[in-house]
């Protein structure tokens, strides 16, 4: 495994595994690796010769500095771990790498209508810094493919949105959720959970089957299901944080022609925010949908 800091060692290697042909897969990640990352990592071999992965922190999607400063750093295991899956190529870039001229003076892609609404209208410029970000990574790795969780759902929809906006001839795979035992869907910021908390978060996950259930049974008050699922969080110890019933394609109001839905819920536990989502296949008419509820 060889791994970059600077992007024109990245770019020469890659030039050269390009001309023996070799088809290259990209994961980007913030660190803190799990067993979400590494199976991104896995479903990459299956699509191409070589894996790179970067581990990159971005300021760009934080709004606070403190989010950023105390965002859990762990490269050296991180590399271990990747070592230890056969990737191939790993790119660890600074933000002087990232961003050499600072954020205030960095060119920035937006996504239209997707940047703002829902998780984006939440965390202004969140989406702006994510698509600026691995914007720069395409351009500086050149994939054939590139894997993302599935767990964020907006921004998968976001960057295949971005992709096809963009002629970017890379193919974007969306890698099902990885979860824990209990349900609980993995993420870095799990780690912030108190042994209590950590007992209680998997309480998301089986809120959101039910709201799948009472869909699936026919119901279409889509405020009321959402309504009573805040409920069961707050009755479990969580702040719901946001919560909504969109078309799984466009993101939008569910309509009469939406023949799938994805219910989408954060909410805080401590010190995490927790997010998770599922698509529902509809079997009738839908009705529409609520906005956000209160918390």
């Amino acid at each position: 495994m060889q791994t970059f800091v600077e992007t024109a060692l990245l770019r020469e290697q890659i030039r050269a595994l390009r001309r023996e042909g070799r088809r290259i897969a990209f994961v980007p990640t913030m660190g803190n690796l799990h067993d979400g990352h590494l199976t991104l990592v896995r479903k990459a071999r299956e699509h191409a010769d070589i894996v790179v992965v970067s581990i990159f922190v971005n300021p760009m999607q934080f709004e606070k500095a403190d989010d950023l400063t105390n965002y859990p750093r762990t490269l050296e295991n991180d590399l271990a771990k990747l070592n230890s899956e056969g990737v191939d190529l790993v790119f660890t870039p600074t933000p002087e790498v990232m961003y050499p001229q600072g954020l205030e003076r960095q060119t920035f892609v937006e996504v239209p209508g997707l940047s703002q609404m829902l998780e984006g209208a939440l965390r202004p410029g969140h989406f702006r810094g994510v698509a600026t970000v691995v914007t720069k990574l395409f351009n500086m790795v050149q994939p054939d493919v590139a894997c993302f969780g599935e767990k964020d759902y907006q921004q998968l929809a976001l960057l295949r949105q971005m992709t096809l906006d963009m002629a970017m001839d890379i193919d974007i795979i969306g890698v099902p959720t990885v979860r824990e035992m209990d349900g609980l869907a993995m993420s870095s910021r799990n780690g912030y959970l108190t042994v209590d908390e950590r007992q209680r978060a998997p309480v998301l996950a089986r809120t959101m089957r039910w709201v799948s259930s009472q869909m699936r049974g026919g119901r279409t008050d889509y405020s009321e299901i959402i309504v009573d699922a805040n409920d069961q969080l707050r009755a479990a110890g969580l702040q719901p944080d946001e919560s909504y019933i969109r078309d799984a394609v466009t993101l939008q109001a569910v309509s009469e022609e939406t023949q799938q839905a994805v219910i989408l819920m954060s909410a805080q536990l401590g010190k995490a925010r927790l997010i998770d989502n599922q698509v529902v296949e509809l079997t009738q008419p839908a009705a529409p949908v609520a906005e956000t509820t209160e918390s």
